[in-house]
């Protein structure tokens, strides 16, 4: 079967799937043979601004779905459900000086500033800020904009300070491609956990193996004003985290708490909302079983009391690397959305974000079911000089399905596969 790309005359999705598979390892050869010339050095930089890094990378990938829906979706899928069309999902910019845990006795001042253009931001915006710049399904976002202080006080490894925007404590994935294994996304990703904050987070390392998270933001994906902020409340958000067996064993528990349905929600469901909170839940626990065995495990529970919803889910993940070029994968994962309300798609570049604020969008939902899916993945690191370490091929096939519904292939099946590669490609300074 061939897939036609929109956009893209005369190409399949699967010659584009196989030249993303030969691109990647053409170019590393191609870095690899500059590696001979000895790179110009660095110009020195003195003081504080030493430490102070530049990075960044481009991601980009297609996910085949042999169905080939009529509406172009793979339901289950948010940063990945456009079905056989190449997307960029990534092109992040990072500029931060971080803090130095080995300085827990000193008085330490940091930043970080993260910037997307991509597919994916139509999923991560801060509202109210460049998610009107276009209509596009490329888009602009910040990503993170912080300020951060480490504060030798009350205990001996002291306080960490986050003040501005930034990720949450949340889940075993994250916005960044390179910090996740697989191309496509989990269920607890997608649909039970929130993306970003705005406030204050604070982080006491009460001892080496307990570490405090207390925060106070403006909620999910919010920040100031009525077109930052789809309610007039302030949300928690924190947890505990266990750094165990010399570090082979960590467990983050973390909780927000906050309302998060918008003012429009008052008239239309008939509730406060800025009073009926919604609850967000997750426990990851990463062990490293071995040097080459890895075993996550996300478990997660959300609470909507202005929805009247719950669901919760878990996902599991054990990673296997065999060398330093090749590493696989399998994740398995079970999301239970009993009322309905928290699983969906958004066709258009910008109904995810018009949903968050209450104004009309469109929103595909199948009602009550239990979701599964199984993905099998690998992950390829080519051969390539210093600066380009971390370039990346991660081909996957993906099961989904669903218990009582039929979601996938525009509504009319219970089930779906697809298979997805994408090419991480990143840079240094």
């Amino acid at each position: 079967m061939t897939f036609r790309i929109p956009g893209i005359a005369g190409l399949s999705a699967a010659t584009v799937l196989a030249a993303l598979l030969m691109a990647g390892p053409a170019l590393a050869d191609g870095m690899a043979k500059r590696g001979s010339v000895k790179d110009e050095p660095a110009p020195s930089r003195e003081g504080w601004w030493k430490d102070v890094k530049f990075s960044g990378h481009i991601a980009a990938g297609v996910t085949l779905n042999p169905d080939d829906p009529v509406d172009r979706l793979n339901f289950g899928h948010l940063f990945t459900d456009r079905a056989n069309e190449v997307l960029l999902n990534q092109f992040i910019l990072t500029l931060e000086r971080p803090l130095d845990p080995k300085k827990s006795s000193e008085f330490q001042r940091g930043f970080k500033l993260q910037g997307m253009y991509g597919s994916d931001a139509r999923y991560t915006h801060f509202l109210g800020e460049f998610d009107k710049v276009t209509h596009d399904r490329h888009q602009f976002d910040v990503v993170e904009a912080y300020l951060s202080y480490h504060l030798p006080i009350l205990t001996k490894g002291g306080v960490d300070v986050k003040i501005g925007q930034y990720v949450t404590l949340e889940g075993a994935e994250v916005i960044s491609a390179p910090g996740n294994f697989f191309y496509s996304h989990s269920y607890i990703f997608n649909f039970g956990i929130p993306f970003k904050h705005t406030g204050i987070m604070t982080t006491t390392h009460v001892s080496p193996h307990l570490d405090l998270y207390l925060g106070v933001d403006t909620g999910v994906n919010t920040t100031f004003g009525r077109d930052g902020d789809n309610n007039d409340a302030i949300a928690f958000h924190g947890g505990i985290g266990l750094n165990l067996l010399k570090g082979d064993l960590t467990i983050l528990a973390t909780t927000h708490i906050g309302p998060e349905l918008p003012r429009s929600a008052g008239v239309t469901l008939g509730v406060d909302p800025n009073r009926d909170l919604r609850y967000l839940n997750d426990i990851t626990t990463v062990w490293k079983i071995n040097k080459k065995l890895t075993s996550t495990t996300d478990l997660n529970y959300i609470r909507d009391d202005g929805l009247k919803a719950e669901g919760w889910g878990i996902a599991q993940y054990f990673t296997y690397a065999v060398n330093d070029r090749w590493s696989f994968g399998i994740r398995g994962e079970i999301w239970k959305d009993r009322d309905g309300a928290f699983v969906a798609a958004f066709p258009g570049p910008l109904d995810f974000l018009n949903a968050q604020k209450g104004l009309p969008a469109t929103v595909i939902s199948y009602g009550p079911t239990t979701y599964y899916a199984v993905t099998l993945g690998a992950n390829y690191k080519p051969p390539v000089e210093k600066r380009f370490e971390g370039l990346v091929i991660r081909p996957e096939v993906r099961w989904d399905w669903s218990s009582d519904t039929k979601p996938f292939n525009a509504g009319t099946e219970d089930r779906q596969f697809t298979a997805g590669v994408d090419l991480i490609f990143p840079f240094t300074r």
